[in-house]
């Protein structure tokens, strides 16, 4: 696996590979990587690109300072993860090289009400720092396709819009979301979690599988809000379980074509989020 740190060294390298003929598949991480940035990795050369992926912590996507600096930076245990996972390429910037000074770089789209909703009532910014350090790493490396978890659903369909919007040619990948065995969706923010806060934690997918099956088709509401007092209940403290449509993100309806139930909840001092497709 080859490392860069810089944009020019990077760009000359891959414009050497797409002139053979060769594809680029490209995930974006903060690092921190557990088993589900890995099916990115291993999804993309299933494919038959070439894998690249990038490890930078965004600062423009964290709306606390404190959670910044809280966030895991572990490049010692990520690059053998990486290299395990056949992964061709690793992309590591500093914050200078993905934002030179005197440059502007912000993302302007209207996401309607994609970036109003959810994670976007309780992180106001966030979803515009995502689009900015994407749309600037997918301009940096010029992947064929872009490799995203579905566990980001939000994230994820708000890249698919800003694709859409800047009549992009890269084909965005849903990589479905890794699980531990007891069902908690794997984060990089699990390992900050308390012992006790650990065992509870699995209660959130424990309860999408029940909303999964209470939902009817006319009961949105009424579900997410037995959701929400199910996870007090277990000592978790909910921002928000919706059942919402899987395009638009607004509330689902009975002519939802596809439901997706989306859960942010706090254990302890670490936020985890979380989402099952319904039916």
């Amino acid at each position: 696996m080859l490392i860069f740190q810089k944009v020019a060294d990077l760009q000359r390298w891959l414009n050497s590979r797409r002139e053979a003929g060769e594809r680029v598949g490209f995930a974006p991480t903060m690092g921190a990587l557990h088993q589900g940035h890995l099916d990115l990795i291993r999804l993309s050369k299933n494919d038959g690109t070439l894998s690249v992926a990038s490890i930078f912590v965004n600062p423009t996507q964290f709306n606390d300072p404190k959670d910044l600096e809280k966030y895991p930076r572990m490049p010692e245990k990520d690059i053998p993860l990486l290299i395990s996972a056949g992964c061709d390429v690793l992309f590591m910037p500093t914050v200078e090289d993905v934002y030179p000074p005197g440059e502007e770089f912000t993302v302007k789209l209207d996401f309607g009400q994609l970036d109003e909703v959810m994670e976007g009532v309780f992180r106001p910014g966030h979803f515009l720092g995502m689009a900015t350090v994407v749309n600037r790493l997918l301009n940096i490396v010029q992947p064929q396709r872009l490799y995203m978890g579905q566990k980001d659903y939000q994230q994820l369909s708000i890249v698919r819009d800003m694709l859409r919007q800047l009549g992009s040619p890269v084909e965005l990948v849903m990589v479905p979301t890794r699980r531990e065995s007891d069902g908690l969706a794997m984060s990089s923010r699990n390992m900050r979690l308390t012992p006790d806060m650990r065992a509870t934690a699995p209660v959130i997918y424990q309860t999408l599988q029940w909303a999964n099956k209470a939902y009817n088709g006319s009961n949105a509401a009424t579900v997410g809000a037995e959701a929400m007092q199910k996870l007090a209940a277990a000592g978790l403290k909910p921002e928000y379980f919706d059942l919402v449509d899987g395009i638009t993100l607004l509330p689902a309806t009975p002519q939802t074509n596809m439901v997706v139930a989306c859960v942010a909840a706090w254990a302890g001092d670490v936020r985890l989020i979380d989402n099952i497709v319904v039916g």
